[in-house]
């Protein structure tokens, strides 16, 4: 059985990323799922004084454990200030420096989405850019506009974005196989 590991970008308890990660997850029937929440991975801001005083957080190595456990990827990207959230940039910087490799080049499922219309769109091209240098193989990209409007209990409610991120999960699922 293939190992889904999904987590969101965001820390919030009420993460509307970790809400679309729910819903995505629900087409992986038959999958062995594994949600992550940041929140279990906190670590110290990183800085390199920190590193060779302290060494890497333990949460770092379960980050990348977890990583390693899965033969996919589903992450959804929240977006602060026009970038992807500090704790997400905190988790990589500090696994990158165990390894640049944290996604052991996985297939990876990047999803977003933000109250506004553009969906987040600037976490997801960062990204973008990002992530396949950490070793995410990124196959499939769906970002959410307008998440109030889009989504709710649970699902996405626009019929049209909802058939266009079901196309992609096919897509993605089928690199699986």
């Amino acid at each position: 059985m293939k190992k889904i590991v999904a987590f969101a970008g965001s820390n919030s308890s009420t993460s509307i990323n970790k809400q679309l990660v729910e819903f995505a997850l629900t087409y992986f029937e038959g999958f062995e799922i594994r949600l992550l929440d940041l929140n279990d991975f906190e670590m110290p801001m990183f800085s390199v004084d920190r590193e060779k005083e302290k060494g890497h957080p333990d949460a770092a190595y379960r980050f990348r454990e977890a990583m390693e456990q899965a033969d996919a990827i589903i992450c959804s990207l929240a977006e602060h200030n026009r970038n992807y959230t500090a704790v997400f940039k905190n988790t990589i910087d500090w696994c990158s420096r165990i390894d640049i490799n944290i996604f052991g080049d996985k297939p990876t499922l990047l999803m977003s989405t933000s109250p506004g219309g553009y969906g987040a769109g600037n976490a997801m091209n960062s990204g973008k850019i990002i992530l396949p240098r950490c070793g995410a193989e990124i196959i499939e990209t769906f970002s959410l506009p307008s998440f109030e409007q889009n989504f709710s209990e649970g699902k996405v409610t626009n019929e049209a974005l909802r058939t266009e991120l079901e196309e992609k999960i096919s897509t993605f699922k089928n690199k699986l196989h």
